[in-house]
């Protein structure tokens, strides 16, 4: 077994490494999101955090980690009686993103149930996970249904597994961590408002704190166990603390200043909900714990805001996160100011317990009380914004080249669409856009199995066994069902689309007006394709080519920062857009064959540049069209006359056209179900 970085050893991310062990010591709290880019250690400090929580006492044999001084009544093991126990270190479980729905909570063997009335239960991942860590990395890459169930247990502390009116429940509390890359796609806010706290992270612009992670990863590699021996008394001592913070936690007095403390804040920064105020109100005891006092000052009740709030102000993927800190600031002061008369907690903001500079992250480490919840992946190498929206010509976008292109211009201000939809049935990730045959849904049929039975079709298994009842000799009033009779449910719910955008950026799309409310039009339909959990890409094309400016991905605040940042001019390569489009479907097709397309073609329909543009855009056009691809032209024409150029692609492209009025009308409901042609894959 390898032996795991030390805790202590990590390098900054002091408000990751202070929210982890908040939650130590309080897990009711609810746990830690852990939002930033790739390699800034947010995997390696989960996974060192079990190290540091105290080892537990469990019942021999119990397969659901029951307290020996107060088992679960209710356990599918029990009733245990009073005797053995063993002791065991904390697990920390990790959820893949892959995991089954049964593979998650458990499933319970439906044959058995039906022939023989017993509860053969297996248990499931948060079974596992009790009284110790859940890590779910790349949370907001785990299916919907999943995450709620994963919160619906970590916020009742209990699991109930359901199956055709047979039931298992069995407690399941613990420490729920994930992580994630946001360039890779957001939670809903629904789900961000279920984790307690949310920690921003990225690495250090700092060259002294690089080179000394740098140094630490080469040092454990080179030799783990060595490296983890040298870190054994800071990691010793984070224990102690933990463990004594935990027995003070009881004692800590949330006051009544405090409490109007954490309301008004709340209530100044429009929070929705009571659940922030009762986080606000749990961290801020766990701080007071973890600084070894019993009273909650006003210092804790602002790192707690700094902690538990930024994600809960997130009311769609283009809001960008974080809490103004002077605002807080004169809330605290308003509602209580902070308090002068108590000692200096600076080990209440210190992780790392050791006083001989050892633990020391570098000569810019302020502790974990400086700076939590800001957007810390914006940030510059002297702490400043950079900004989240870049300027054109960051992040791959293209620059003004020449007299003929201009500058980007703002979107106009985002509106409500009408439901874009794949035409006939698929069988793609669960989302929110078209039809599909999903694991969730109504009943549409039953079917033989194919490998385990998730979903039992009850009537359709009785009626499968009811024949063979004499041949099988039953006499009691038991059915005898074998494994052949049994059927599993066909349900229809709805699937997430790759939602391709090709979009115009020419100079015939150029006037300011027309291309904010192009933009504005695009935005609108990214934050319903948000909404509807789908992939989403952009083609641009203007000049003499085109450009894919975002490969497919669920990370739809990233196409609008590339829509925003987009210039315009040129000549209009339509056929170079549509063709780049087409490529991009064909890789998409080997890398997610079952995920649907839906094409938005965003132009006025015109065509210019090389020889016989018009003809040459298509044909491109009837390649779409030839395999069955669902297309919706956004017609930008404008002006008293109008060529009707765009209507005559949607033709060619097998699909509809619309006008950016219409796009808000109800005119136009159903629009995509009416596309002439059917998708390769639908059934």
């Amino acid at each position: 077994m390898s032996t795991p970085f030390p805790f202590t050893a990590v390098v900054g991310q002091d408000d990751l490494r202070l929210a982890l062990l908040l939650n130590a010591v309080s897990p009711a709290v609810g746990g830690v999101l852990v939002r930033g880019e790739k390699g800034t250690a947010k995997s390696t400090a989960v996974r060192a955090l079990s190290a540091l929580l105290p080892a537990l006492d469990v019942v021999v044999g119990c397969r659901f980690s029951c307290d020996p001084d107060s088992p679960d009544p209710a356990c599918p093991d029990g009733p245990h009686e009073p005797g053995a126990f063993e002791t065991r270190p904390a697990r920390l479980v990790e959820l893949p993103v892959g995991a089954s729905e049964d593979r998650l909570v458990g499933a319970l063997d439906i044959e058995r149930a039906l022939s023989e009335g017993v509860k053969a239960f297996e248990p499931g991942l948060l079974a596992d996970a009790h009284r110790g860590i859940l890590y779910v990395d790349e949370v907001n890459l785990l299916h919907d249904h999943l995450v709620d169930l994963l919160l619906d247990a970590a916020a009742m502390g209990a699991s109930y597994v359901e199956r055709e009116g047979v039931s298992v429940r069995h407690a399941a509390r613990f420490l729920l961590v994930g992580t994630m890359n946001p360039e890779e796609g957001e939670l809903r806010p629904q789900l961000l408002d279920r984790f307690g706290l949310t920690v921003e992270v990225a690495a250090s612009r700092e060259p002294d704190l690089r080179v000394e992670v740098v140094r630490r990863r080469l040092a454990h590699d080179d030799d783990p166990a060595a490296f983890a021996e040298r870190w054994a008394n800071e990691e010793a001592a984070v224990r102690a603390r933990v463990v004594a913070a935990r027995a003070l936690l009881p004692s800590v007095r949330l006051g009544d200043a405090a409490l109007r403390q954490i309301a008004a804040t709340c209530a100044a920064f429009e929070v929705d909900g009571m659940r922030a105020d009762i986080v606000m109100a749990r961290t801020a005891t766990a701080l007071a714990a973890w600084a070894g006092r019993t009273d909650v000052l006003a210092e804790d009740v602002r790192q707690a805001a700094l902690l538990a709030l930024p994600h809960r102000r997130r009311r769609n993927p283009f809001d960008a996160p974080g809490l103004d800190e002077d605002k807080l600031d004169e809330t605290l002061e308003e509602f209580g100011g902070r308090d002068e008369s108590s000692p200096d907690d600076g080990a209440g903001r210190d992780v790392d317990p050791s006083d001989d500079g050892r633990g020391d992250d570098g000569p810019e480490d302020d502790g974990p009380g400086g700076g939590g919840g800001r957007p810390a992946p914006d940030a510059g190498p002297d702490g400043g914004d950079t900004g989240a929206r870049p300027e054109a010509g960051q992040d791959g976008a293209p620059q003004p080249s020449g007299p003929s292109e201009r500058s980007a211009v703002r979107a106009a201000e985002p509106f409500r669409t009408k439901v874009l939809s794949v035409p006939g049935i698929g069988e793609g990730a669960a989302g929110r856009r078209s039809r599909a045959r999903t694991e969730h849904g109504r009943t549409t049929g039953a079917r033989r199995p194919r490998g385990a039975l998730t979903k039992l079709h009850l009537a359709a298994t009785v009626q499968a066994a009811a024949p063979h009842q004499r041949a099988r000799g039953r006499s009691g009033p038991g059915l005898v069902v074998r494994r052949d009779d049994l059927r599993q449910a066909t349900r229809e719910g709805r699937e997430g689309n790759l939602v391709l955008f090709v979009v115009d950026a020419s100079g015939s799309m150029a006037a300011r007006q027309r291309m904010s409310a192009v933009k504005g039009a695009v935005l609108s339909l990214l934050l319903d394709a948000y909404q509807r959990r789908d992939k989403v890409g952009l083609v641009t094309f203007r000049g003499a080519a085109a450009e894919l400016a975002l490969p497919p991905t669920s990370s739809v605040d990233a196409a609008a920062v590339r829509l925003e940042s987009l210039p315009t001019g040129g000549r209009t390569p339509l056929a170079a857009g549509l063709l780049r489009a087409h490529d991009v479907l064909r890789v998409e097709r080997l890398r997610d064959p079952a995920r649907r397309a839906l094409v938005v073609v965003v132009t006025d329909g015109r065509a210019t540049g090389g020889p016989e543009p018009v003809a040459l855009a298509g044909r491109a056009a009837r390649l779409f069209a030839a395999d069955g691809v669902a297309c919706v032209v956004v017609d930008c024409e404008s002006g008293p006359v109008r060529l009707g150029l765009a209507g005559q692609l949607a033709g060619e492209l097998g699909g509809a056209a619309v006008t950016l009025e219409e796009l808000r009308a109800d005119s136009i409901a159903g629009l995509v179900k009416d596309v002439q042609g059917t998708s390769r894959r639908a059934a």
